[in-house]
């Protein structure tokens, strides 16, 4: 990194950053003094953003549940400059009982929660960290890797468990695949939130300090690549998620599903 760039606020993007727990990530990182860019599924939503700041903010805006969208949002993070930290935050569990098909045909968990921050992460410039909000729900999640879309039996929460099985096994790949990278999933805990529900032990920022720690600390073990964190410490929820074999099928999955390639080469087997 050159002295200027080490002496500039780090530039980074939060997904999912107009409410929840994405939001507790971007205020804390302004807080901290980084250059961050938010981000919203729609206009409205970045108008609801750009009020609650109440100063002039960055924003970009794009739906992760139609890859149109979430290509022309990759095109507006790619015009932003380098940046040196994407934080993917977006998440999303239905509650309907009927399986929820997107635009695209494709079952609607699986794009949201895994599929989409793929296609962004094969399609914007590297930054120098990458960080991925999963769920141990992991820990009863198994994939059918013949099925990732439940087209053969669904209901919302194995859809839900099994998108972030899939998303945290993407990421392990990325961190073999960039060793580049600090790259690495986190399990916010259970959080107040939409999703959660104010039963919920921890508060937003609470869920927010471990990956507010992984984007911006200085120390050695905020800098690990290749982990599943919480609490700030690496955790192992399922053995699926470690298995190379699993992780390079799965982006094989989202590569045709997406029609897009990772760059680079695809790394050996071998991993955490």
């Amino acid at each position: 990194m050159s002295e200027a760039a080490a002496q500039r606020p780090a530039r980074i993007l939060v997904t999912g950053s107009s409410d929840g727990i994405g939001a507790a990530i971007a205020d804390a990182l302004v807080t901290r003094g980084m250059d961050v860019v938010r981000h919203a599924r729609n206009e409205s939503r970045a108008e609801q953003c750009r009020d609650r700041a109440g100063v002039p903010i960055e924003i970009v805006v794009g739906d992760f549940a139609s890859l149109e969208s979430t290509k022309a949002l990759a095109a507006q993070i790619s015009a932003l400059g380098p940046l040196d930290v994407i934080v993917h935050n977006v998440g999303w569990a239905s509650r309907a009982e009927e399986r929820p098909v997107t635009v695209d045909g494709i079952e609607q968990t699986l794009q949201v929660n895994a599929l989409a921050p793929y296609l962004l992460t094969a399609s914007v410039p590297l930054p120098r960290r990458l960080v991925f909000l999963s769920s141990d729900s992991i820990r009863n999640a198994r994939l059918d890797l013949s099925d990732l879309q439940h087209e053969r039996s669904w209901d919302a929460a194995s859809a839900y468990a099994d998108s972030k099985l899939a998303l945290t096994a993407f990421v392990l790949h990325a961190a073999r695949r960039f060793p580049q990278v600090a790259i690495n999933a986190v399990h916010p805990g259970w959080v107040r939130s939409k999703m959660s529900g104010d039963v919920a032990p921890l508060s937003l920022e609470q869920g927010a300090d471990t990956s507010v720690w992984l984007a911006c600390a200085q120390d050695p073990a905020s800098q690990a690549t290749g982990f599943m964190f919480h609490e700030r410490a690496p955790v192992r929820y399922n053995e699926q998620a470690h298995d190379t074999a699993v992780q390079d099928a799965v982006v094989r999955v989202f590569e045709k599903l997406s029609g897009f390639r990772l760059p680079g080469e695809a790394p050996s087997a071998g991993g955490r």
